[in-house]
Order: C-alpha cells, then structure tokens, then sequence
C-alpha cells in the first residue's frame, strides 16, 4: 500500500511539473509582459560579445540591469513616448524623455556644497606641476654642444629642438606638456622638479637617449578655493540626486509591477 501511495505522489509531482508554463512571464506591468525566453535571447546576446558564459551571480545582475530596461521601456511605451513598433535605436532617447519627464531637476542648495567641500579637503588639493620642454639626441657630445648653444642664447631651445631633436614633440618646439609628480620617467622627474622656471638641465642619460630639459613654467602645489570647487562640487551633487531620484522611479515602477525573478533562470520541463 505505502509503495502504491508513493508512486501515486511521485506521478503527480511530475504532471504538476509538466505542466509549468515552459515560458513564463517575468515581468508584467500595465498589460505588458515580458517573458523568461526574452531574457534568455538578451543574456545570449551579451555572451556572443565575450562576455560569457557567465557565472549565475553575474547572470543574476544582468537580469536586475534588463528587467530595469524593460520596466523603463514599458512605462515610455505606456506615456506614449516610444512607439509599439519603435526601432531599438529610438529607445535610448525614449527613456531619457521619460526620466527628464519623471523626475525634476535637481536641486543643490549652497549649505549643500559649502558642507562638501569642508568634508572633502584632500579632494581639493591641486599637486605642483611642472611645464617641461625637451630636446633629446643620440649621443653626449651632441647634448653637450647643445648646452653650449643654449649657454650662449637660451631662446634658442625651441628652434634647436626642432632642428636637432629626435623626440617626437620635437615638431612643436620639444614642448612635452605639464606633468604632477610620478607623469615622468624617474631619472627626468628628478631634474624637471629641481629646475627653476626657464632655466635648463645638464643632460640627463635615459634608455632613449640625451635629454636636455627646459622648465617653462612651475605651478606649487595648493587648495582649491571654495569659489574654484563650487561648480563642480555643484554638479557632482547634482549628479548624485539625479542618480538617486532615478533608482527610486525604477523602483516604483518595479513595485508597481509583477516580477518574478526565479522564473527566469528556471530550467523548462522536459517529456
């Protein structure tokens, strides 16, 4: 009798399995639906980038990041922003509308800002810099000679550079930029940070060559102003609000919605 029973259990079990729908709907929302087979496409889709395959906890994030998508499709769809039979390319722009739409632009109150920037000092600090010029050859004697010229007229440097340089910033006067400390190779940063605005080094032996460098200009290190910091202190807050206002309409958008995430990576009954 208990072996009969057992079967009977068992054989039941396996009818109400077989008869799970073989694709469900994951998501629902004013009389769309979005079923387990569109996610499946989408996660093959990004696995054919090379991305794939991949790993469930990753599987998972991409299904919070598409039905996200799809909940702002839906909800574009539903205000008339995007059209039933919209190409994919039209959607970006859709749901951009609808966020603009939805949620108001933020505001930054100035209490805001002076509270960053007093909690934030090490964010302000502007390092020393230096703007450096170089002319680089192949040989010691020819960056000596260099020295001699540039000994008898230093505004020569950037004609020199262009006529003798072998760098590749040689076409614009041997100009190299304006580096922080650590933007140079060692054995240049050491001489760049040493040298006094126009005036140049002794040459200096790398596995490039010679260089002979010429400081233009030095900029100490120092903090940034509040006046200086306000603007982008401003609109990384701003930033911040428009982020978070945004989550919370996916949010309310979701829990208006009915979701359901097991669904989608449940494997389809087999006969």
């Amino acid at each position: 009798m208990k072996t009969r029973l057992l079967a009977l259990v068992l054989a039941a079990g396996w009818l109400i399995g077989s008869c799970e729908e073989p694709d469900p709907i994951i998501l629902a929302l004013d009389g769309e639906q979005i079923r387990r087979s569109d996610f499946e496409r989408h996660l093959a889709a990004v696995e054919a980038r090379g991305l794939g395959p991949l790993a469930p906890e990753a599987r998972r994030g991409l299904l919070d990041s598409f039905l996200e998508e799809q909940v702002l499709l839906m909800e574009a769809r539903h205000r008339g922003l995007l059209g039933p039979d919209a190409p994919a390319e039209d959607a970006p722009l859709a749901v951009a509308r609808l966020l603009a739409e939805a949620i108001p632009a933020p505001v930054v109150p100035e209490g805001e800002i002076v509270a960053y920037y007093e909690a934030h000092a090490d964010e302000f600090q502007v390092p020393e810099t230096v703007t450096v010029r170089q002319i680089l050859v192949g040989t010691l004697n020819e960056a000596r000679d260099l020295k001699r010229r540039l000994y008898r007229d230093a505004r020569s440097f950037e004609t020199l550079a262009g006529t003798r340089s072998k760098g590749p910033e040689a076409a614009v006067g041997g100009y190299m930029g304006t580096f922080e400390r650590g933007q140079l190779p060692e054995e240049l940063e050491e001489v760049a940070f040493s040298l006094a605005p126009g005036r140049t080094s002794q040459p200096v032996q790398t596995s490039l060559g010679y260089h002979v460098l010429r400081v233009d200009s030095r900029q100490p290190a120092r903090e940034l102003s509040l006046e200086e910091a306000r603007g982008w202190i401003r609109e990384s807050l701003s930033r911040e609000k428009a982020d978070a206002a945004a989550r919370a309409f996916v949010a309310g958008l979701l829990s208006r919605a009915k979701v359901n995430h097991e669904a989608a990576f449940r494997t389809s009954p087999s006969l």
